[in-house]
């Protein structure tokens, strides 16, 4: 039986999105009728690549965050605009799905309206945050929005845009079943011995900024928790880098690169340093306790602070609709009083310590699917459904 040719272009802009956009290839070739052949086209990284797609260009070209950090990189990224477009108009598939990053994903979206080409997004722009004309002006050119929080549907839907719920994907790791006792015993630490994440960011300029302020932070707290052990999980270019800065420091600290361990890790930790991201929401499903922080271009800052319209800036504290967990961010984020928050955290019988892993105990509630399936076969039934339309 001759099958029939279905190709859909997916683009994710940075690892958070490239994670998803693997997860989402595998239901969809799982959920997808056999009378179909899925193929695959667009821009990802390795756990798109696992599942097949070759990317038309590195996907680290798109993974720039900030308001003037973006500046150098306009020309580049507007070029590679115009390659995604000509390769979308010479591939002529038959669904295009994109993955975050708003700056690349919206005007390429824009574009593709004149073609006919449905755009499913994934992840909604926060327009609870800043910006809210966004929701209006996304529902002008975008076929179908995926959210991965519960309260972002009414946002768009008002506006005319089909929108679903589909859940975080970090659901689907089931990060609160691994064993807090996995990472000990492996590196042959005590059971009481405080233990601390340190995640410094996914862009090497939260690197450069954030790894000096967090490693001086441990200096300080070696007073008062002389046994201290750090384990900092990363990605595989940024380990040299971060085990040299450890050396520099003359901390004794262990750097992975492992997906598995860094989930091990986060388990096992007393207590986590981390900058502001998804990374929030990791730590909170591993019931870890953390201080959060931040600290990027000052100019920058200033705009978004004018435009924000949210309390906080970590996505624990958001779902959970109160200041949980510590925020540190631009001229509060210092290394004296990150040491003093981790301080607090770091004893496991604190009323501090306690208070956080009670209420980070809520948020898998918040962020699973409301039908019981997980994150990416939701996503891929709504995807599947507009594809099979055609």
């Amino acid at each position: 039986m001759t099958k029939e040719r279905k190709t859909i272009y997916i683009i994710a802009g940075e690892e958070s999105g490239d994670q998803i956009g693997g997860a989402l290839m595998k239901s969809l070739k799982t959920q997808c009728p056999k009378d179909i052949h899925l193929l695959f086209e667009g821009i990802g990284s390795t756990r798109m690549a696992e599942k097949g797609l070759k990317s038309l260009f590195p996907m680290g070209e798109l993974s720039i965050m900030g308001i003037l950090e973006i500046v150098p990189h306009i020309l580049n990224v507007l070029a590679r605009l115009t390659q995604t477009l000509d390769d979308i108009k010479k591939v002529k598939p038959d669904l295009v799905v994109t993955i975050d990053a708003p700056g690349f994903n919206f005007r390429l979206a824009k574009r593709l309206k004149s073609l006919n080409i449905p755009v499913i997004h994934i992840t909604a722009p926060t327009v609870w945050a800043w910006r809210p004309r966004r929701a209006e002006r996304v529902a002008g050119y975008l076929t179908h929005l995926l959210t991965l929080f519960h309260f972002e549907p009414p946002y768009f839907t008002k506006h005319g845009l089909k929108t679903t719920f589909m859940g975080h994907p970090l659901v689907e790791k089931k990060l609160w079943d691994i064993s807090p006792d996995v990472y000990r015993k492996k590196h042959k630490l005590k059971k009481r011995q405080p233990l601390l994440c340190i995640l410094p960011g996914s862009r090497p300029s939260e690197l450069k900024t954030h790894l000096p302020l967090f490693l001086n932070a441990v200096e300080i707290l070696k007073s008062h928790h002389p046994d201290i052990e750090v384990v900092i999980p990363t990605l595989p270019r940024f380990k040299d880098q971060i085990e040299q800065a450890l050396k520099g420091h003359g901390i004794s600290g262990y750097v992975t690169t492992d997906e598995t361990e860094k989930y091990e890790a986060m388990r096992a930790s007393t207590a986590a340093l981390a900058a502001s991201g998804t990374v929030t929401l990791e730590l909170g499903l591993c019931d870890t306790p953390m201080v959060v922080a931040y600290k990027g271009n000052p100019i920058s800052a200033a705009i978004v602070r004018k435009l924000i319209l949210t309390k906080h800036v970590s996505l624990t504290n958001i779902l959970l609709e109160k200041e949980v967990v510590p925020e540190l961010l631009q001229e509060d984020c210092k290394s004296e009083d990150l040491s003093h928050a981790l301080h607090k955290l770091l004893k496991e019988k604190s009323e501090s310590h306690a208070k956080q892993k009670e209420e980070l105990a809520k948020l898998r509630t918040l962020v699973e699917p409301k039908s019981g399936d997980s994150p990416s076969n939701v996503a891929a039934q709504a995807i599947l459904e507009t594809l099979l339309k055609k």
